[in-house]
């Protein structure tokens, strides 16, 4: 077994022996790589069953925190361990990979990076806590699709879960809860004190078979979940939990990633649950890569101050084939917003949405061709962005102050939207809807078709009886099934 002192032990091994757990209630996990092999003994809690866990693709070899100097008393960094622990264990990557497992305990950490064929599996009585010194999260370049760093022009502090160029990767659990404990950042970024971009929860980038699932992520320093210039990504069964009013607390942030299904998962939140994003400006536009064959099923928000599942803003790398369905909303303000200006390029296209119910929502549908914040002032203007093939059927929301705000761009329309089977209850007269007499519907630059729709749609979506469109193929990504794998 490594000790804290000496995590690097090589030993000559000729045989590992397996001990059933039915009879001592541990085991010995050996893996042999050259002359490596680290024994790891644990017991769970005195647990007798192994834990099984879905996952892409299962490991030969496994370990434990603590076998590498972690302690789990909330008060230890374990850094150093992640760190060594996933040092040792990329050397069996092919060798049928390896998992790494965090057992009971509380353990404090700062930024760590991830290894290919590797397995994170947090134990449901585990919490990552997140180091809140800036010093335990290096500082990495912009995203280049981005240019800059979102919260201020300097760096990025690497995310607390860390990953780029990666293939066959997991962060899964038993519902384990990495915990970010981010309003120390959120005071920061409020009063104007930091020179570079907040650290996510998880970020992977450039990679390729990703999973995240099983797991509570609560209080990030800003998004928790962020895949970015990926394919093949699978993100099931979150739970995200941040205060309502900390800023920029997105939930899921898919970003330039092709290949990638949300599944049954909660957002709270204080910014978008589920943000689709693919790059900013000129950035963007150059960079290329847009976000497309997403798949979101099964999901629940609350956010008052931003949408369930928003496009945008920054989208210049292109955002094209998305269904969603089976959402539910509460107390959120708008249930799909796209959001874009002059300057973002590319597109939004074949977005279809069915089956949602929202309940106290500001809006129901919401797109703005005038969310105009920008990089820098080398964007061009000129570039305009083209919206279209928008479809929403099968929606009923209750207590809505309004049914769509939907605003395009003068000469360049957002066209091609189709609305059918949408029943909305408004907000009733005591509420601020009703003081201020709105009307159920503003629209402006769109056009395109309704059919079905209570409160009747504004004039420029003339009713017609149609259905509107929602594929009728299965994406690859929906066609995976996980394997069921054991700690």
């Amino acid at each position: 077994m490594a000790s804290n002192n000496n995590l690097n032990i090589i030993v000559i091994i000729t045989m590992c022996s397996y001990i059933k757990s039915h009879v001592m209630k541990k085991f010995v996990i050996c893996f042999v790589l050259g002359f490596l092999c680290l024994n790891v003994v644990e017991d769970f809690n005195n647990r007798a069953e192994a834990i099984q866990y879905s996952a892409i693709n299962c490991r030969k070899h496994s370990a434990v925190l603590t076998d590498f100097g972690g302690k789990g008393d909330g008060k230890t960094s374990n850094t150093a361990a992640f760190k060594a622990a996933i040092a040792n264990l990329s050397k069996v990557a092919s060798d049928g990979g390896a998992q790494l497992v965090v057992p009971p305990g509380k353990w404090l950490t700062g930024s760590f990076n991830l290894t290919s064929n590797f397995t994170l599996y947090i134990d449901k009585e585990a919490v990552l806590l997140a180091s809140q010194e800036e010093s335990d999260y290096p500082l990495i370049d912009p995203l280049p699709s981005y240019g800059r760093g979102r919260d201020a022009e300097g760096k990025r502090f690497a995310s607390l879960i860390f990953g780029t160029n990666l293939t066959d990767v997991v962060i899964t659990g038993g519902n384990g809860t990495i915990d970010g404990q981010g309003e120390i950042w959120w005071k920061k970024f409020k009063s104007q004190q930091l020179k570079n971009t907040r650290p996510y929860l998880i970020e992977i980038l450039f990679s390729n078979q990703v999973q995240i699932s099983h797991l509570t992520l609560i209080n990030s320093p800003s998004w928790h979940i962020h895949p970015t210039y990926s394919r093949d990504v699978i993100i099931e069964n979150i739970t995200v939990l941040a205060p309502i009013d900390s800023p920029n607390t997105d939930g899921i942030n898919p970003d330039s990633c092709s290949n990638t299904r949300i599944r049954d998962s909660y957002v709270v939140s204080g910014d978008d649950c589920i943000a689709v994003k693919s790059g900013w400006d000129q950035y963007g536009i150059k960079f290329g890569v847009p976000t497309q064959h997403l798949s979101i099923k099964r999901f629940t928000c609350i956010s008052p101050d931003s949408a369930v599942i928003a496009l945008g803003s920054e989208m210049s790398g292109g955002i094209q084939d998305v269904r969603a369905e089976e959402i539910y909303a509460i107390n959120s303000q708008s249930g799909v917003r796209i959001k874009t200006a002059p300057g973002r390029g590319a597109y939004v296209k074949d977005i279809y949405v069915r089956n949602l119910n929202l309940n106290t929502m500001k809006y129901v549908f919401w797109m703005t061709g005038a969310y105009g914040s920008h990089p820098d002032p080398g964007y061009d203007p000129k570039a305009l962005p083209v919206i279209k093939n928008i479809n929403f059927k099968d929606v009923i929301g209750k207590n809505v102050n309004i049914v769509g705000n939907l605003a395009g761009i003068k000469d360049d329309p957002f066209t091609a939207i189709c609305i059918s089977n949408v029943t909305v209850e408004l907000a009733s007269k005591k509420s601020l809807f009703e003081k201020a007499k709105k009307l159920p519907w503003n629209c402006t630059d769109i056009g395109g078709v309704s059919s079905h729709v209570v409160p009747k749609a504004c004039d420029l979506l003339p009713e017609k009886q149609v259905n509107c469109g929602f594929p009728t193929d299965t994406l690859a990504i929906d066609k995976i099934v996980l394997k069921t794998c054991s700690v």
